[in-house]
């Protein structure tokens, strides 16, 4: 009987896990409940947790302690959207608890699952029932209960699937938007999937885990050998061992073994840390820092031949990149999320710093916003999400970043550009939190787009390809022509208090029949301003601004 494994085993079920959610991550996307061109909590979860796998593939030992804090923060740097960001907390509660031991017991996960599901929960402002939160509430305590039998821990496991099964097909008894689209949580079914490809491992059915990673991951096929060093420069105080030392070792002699190069790599972990040693007998990469580059050279001459060899000094990186951070930085930066060549634009005339390309279907990640923050010279930086699936990764950013981030949660453009037009660089930081926070609560915002299924949302019987209008949360019209829905939309957002209507035209959109469209709608509201810009944005026919 099977009642504990190792860190060995636990990696393999990290990995198989992720590939198994990968796998699956288009059914996890189809269980989005608004029927628009968004629905991306599968691919979300799926970037997350291979985030995680690169990190634990890169791992070179399986001592629980090392592998559970390559989960915790490869799951952090690559969260996206809110269901990556869950995700990501879910799984820091987790190794918190399992790193304490090096065998892991079902009471051992039980207490895991107790600690993932609290911090899950903390991560969460206003945290809502019949979501991944419930589900992995229900999973901690079907884990609690199944722990205290003397089981197998896939059939632990089991239960714990089936407890997790069982509260998700309830889901939408408390949240009737789940109800009315026939759907049960997409992010639960998610966690799931990821739990069903860790038992698949106890179970013996091992899907091919060797993953794939995204190509901004991997070195370029015309440089193989070109890798970037993988260390946080920050702290001179961190850096233990100085010497960064890279190198391939090629033309392996003959009596070299596996076993041998395996006892190569115990042998660098002796005398350093960020130790990398990858291969076959064909070829090894070798990555290690250490206080002794000449040892680390002669442990590997005894294998092979050496190429491509490079050994870096990281105190003197370090001295220079503290020196270059000492240069003078300004008080205030701004960093804006946005999708859309026009928008984009706009965002830089209005003076924001730095732009990362996101929004509906492409969730920038914690670590993505972090660097975009990294790179703006300022002291305090002002962050706005444009997108309610972006702002927990935003807030998560400020533990990655060296910038003191300030996050406006801007939930649409229309609010960005709001936001922005009140920053005053001569005011304070909390001034301007104060005016930035103020002037999202005045904007009222609508999209025009198209249905990506046929469901019943509301009152609203759709069809797949129907023109659908949104306002800041509901479907408030639909047709088949573009320019009748946006009136529509617009009819139903406007009270006496609009002076100024904005259209923000999508790349789908000819200038022209956005122009007519504004001419209308200058014929009905005669008392308001019309603009039309482009905006370029994908998915999205035209963005609606009144104020």
């Amino acid at each position: 009987m099977q009642k504990s494994i190792n860190g060995a085993i636990f990696r393999k079920m990290i990995l198989n896990g992720a590939k198994l959610l990968d796998a699956n991550k288009a059914h996890v996307n189809e269980l989005n409940v608004f029927p628009v061109p968004d629905g991306d909590t599968g691919t979300n979860m799926s970037m997350t947790m291979l985030s995680a796998s690169r990190e634990v593939s890169a791992c070179s030992t399986n001592n629980m302690p090392e592998l559970c804090d390559a989960v915790a923060k490869g799951a952090l740097r690559g969260a996206r959207g809110n269901s990556g960001v869950i995700l990501s907390q879910i799984l820091k509660g987790m190794t918190s608890v399992l790193a304490q031991s090096s065998e892991l017991t079902a009471k051992a996960f039980a207490k895991a699952f107790a600690a993932g599901t609290e911090i899950a929960y903390k991560a969460v402002t206003k945290p809502k029932e019949g979501t991944i939160l419930t589900v992995i509430r229900a999973i901690s305590e079907g884990a609690e209960k199944a722990a205290k039998k003397n089981i197998e821990l896939k059939d632990f496991f089991a239960a714990v699937i089936d407890a997790g099964e069982e509260m998700l097909r309830q889901t939408p008894e408390m949240l009737p938007v789940l109800k009315k689209a026939g759907v049960v949580d997409a992010g639960g079914r998610g966690l799931l999937i990821l739990l069903q490809g860790f038992l698949n491992i106890l179970l013996g059915q091992e899907e091919d885990y060797s993953l794939e990673f995204d190509d901004s991951y991997k070195a370029s096929a015309d440089s193989p050998y070109d890798e970037q060093a993988h260390f946080n420069y920050n702290d001179l105080a961190e850096i233990e061992f100085a010497y960064c030392t890279e190198f391939f070792i090629i033309n392996l002699y003959k009596k070299t073994t596996e076993a041998d190069i395996d006892l190569f790599r115990e042998k660098l972990m002796n005398i350093g840390d960020c130790v990398l040693v990858i291969g076959d007998l064909s070829m090894v990469k070798v990555h290690v820092h250490s206080n002794a580059p000449g040892q680390v050279l002669t442990y590997a001459l005894e294998l092979g031949e050496l190429d491509h060899l490079k050994i870096e000094n990281m105190l003197q990186q370090n001295r220079e990149l503290k020196n270059k951070q000492q240069e003078d930085l300004k008080p205030f930066g701004l960093v804006s999320v946005c999708a859309g060549d026009g928008l984009t634009a706009i965002f830089k005339d209005l003076l924001v710093d730095n732009i990362i390309e996101g929004g509906q279907t492409m969730n920038p990640s914690a670590d993505d916003i972090a660097k975009a923050c990294d790179a703006v010279a300022a002291k305090d930086v002002f962050v706005f999400p444009n997108n309610k699936n972006i702002v927990l990764a935003a807030n998560q950013a400020k533990a990655l970043s060296k910038r003191t981030i300030h996050v406006i949660p801007t939930s649409n453009i229309p609010q960005g550009l709001s936001a922005v037009l009140a920053f005053n660089p001569e005011d304070t930081v909390d001034g301007n939190l104060k005016n930035m926070n103020d002037a999202i609560g005045g904007v009222r915002s609508g999209s025009v787009t198209y249905a990506v299924r046929s469901t019943q949302i509301g009152n609203f019987d759709l069809k797949e390809g129907d023109i659908i209008g949104i306002d800041a949360k509901d479907i408030v019209a639909k047709g088949d022509s573009v320019s009748a829905v946006t009136e529509q939309l617009i009819d139903k957002m406007m009270d006496d208090d609009v002076s100024c209507i904005s259209l923000y035209f999508g790349n789908d959109v000819k200038e022209d029949e956005a122009n007519a469209i504004a001419a209308d709608i200058t014929k009905k509201y005669r008392a308001c301003d019309v603009d039309v810009h482009y905006g370029g944005q994908p998915l999205y026919y035209f963005i609606v601004s009144l104020e």
